[in-house]
């Protein structure tokens, strides 16, 4: 069993404690806070499982073979290195780190070092994605001609970051890991606005050109008081939408589309009306299976599913999509996508 200490008690960490105790392969060590009675209350009364104030404690601690990390964004880089340095596994909430250039120097160290450095990018472990990577890359959706996704609710307003860099992660690391690899961003371009006053865009439009042709977008907002989860993925031989908020049906494949005949004098588009199919998924939490993931890697000496080259490709974006929001929304363009 991989013991894990779990880094941070807010928001995350108790959802990251309860499911490693719920994971047969690792063994929960301690929870560390900064504020020990939070640390203690995520726990509870009767835990065995010691918690701590203590960083220094925790990675000094020989039976911790890996660290959760749950603090706020700006933190990671000084929370991760530290881990990496005393010779930890690291899963890291998103985003890697504050910069392209910190999440690097994550990165480099976890592969100088040869430890586990993953992403918590849980909506990637969910059955629905996996499911989309198998279509997308299996060729059964065709070309990906476009990508619309839409995440908003009335939410959690953030007080270090915009909600690009809060919510947009999410769907560029969907979009990260069911394009194929050939398919790579090439230029960001980002709209937002701070109509509530709060310093910082708190709703935001993102559009990303990838290398064939094709265009990503997302709407992410904290305001709205109605809660939209909704992804379609456009494909020259059909289309797949995810409704993450239906629990009955939450993927549908369309065979409709427009038909544009190649080759012939005729241009005339014609339509495709074809069925929907609903597939059957299998159930289970993220959550679980992240954690199953980050068992795995650390077990058999390989790179997790959304490790840290991942994360550097997202962060990428985020940057391109920061000097984008600042320079007015112009396209900017990816200077590292998926070779950083």
């Amino acid at each position: 069993m991989v013991g894990v200490a779990v880094i941070g008690a807010g928001y995350w960490g108790p959802n990251l404690v309860r499911n490693i105790q719920a994971t047969p392969q690792l063994r929960l060590t301690s929870v560390c806070d900064m504020n020990l009675a939070r640390a203690e209350a995520v726990l509870g009364r009767y835990s065995t499982v010691r918690a701590t104030s203590s960083l220094q404690e925790v990675l000094a601690d020989p039976e911790v073979d890996a660290v959760a990390i749950a603090t706020p964004a700006a933190t990671h880089l000084e929370v991760a290195m530290a881990a990496l340095e005393a010779g930890k596994h690291v899963l890291v909430e998103k985003p890697l780190a504050s910069s392209y250039v910190d999440g690097h120097k994550l990165v480099t160290t976890a592969e100088e070092r040869g430890l586990v450095l993953m992403l918590d990018h849980t909506f990637c472990y969910t059955p629905v994605v996996q499911r989309l990577r198998e279509l997308v890359r299996g060729g059964e959706l065709g070309d990906v001609q476009y990508v619309d996704s839409v995440r908003i609710n009335l939410g959690l307003v953030q007080p270090d970051i915009d909600v690009l860099w809060d919510l947009a992660p999410h769907d560029l690391s969907i979009l990260d890991s069911v394009l194929p690899d050939d398919v790579t961003p090439v230029a960001v371009a980002a709209h937002g606005s701070d109509p509530a006053g709060l310093g910082r865009a708190c709703v935001a439009y993102l559009s990303v050109q990838l290398s064939s042709g094709a265009i990503a977008h997302a709407h992410v907002n904290w305001l709205s008081p109605t809660k939209i989860r909704t992804t379609i993925i456009g494909g020259s031989r059909r289309t797949a939408v995810w409704n993450d908020l239906d629990p009955i049906q939450p993927l549908a494949l369309y065979d409709r589309g427009v038909d544009w005949p190649d080759g012939t004098e005729d241009r005339r588009v014609s339509y495709r009306i074809g069925d929907m199919v609903a597939p059957a998924l299998p159930t289970g939490e993220a959550l679980r299976a992240v954690m199953a993931e980050f068992a795995a890697a650390i077990t058999e000496g390989r790179p997790a599913l959304t490790d840290g080259r991942s994360g550097l490709r997202v962060l990428a974006q985020l940057e391109a999509a920061s000097a984008s929001l600042a320079a007015g929304g112009v396209f900017v363009p990816v200077e590292n996508g998926r070779t950083a």
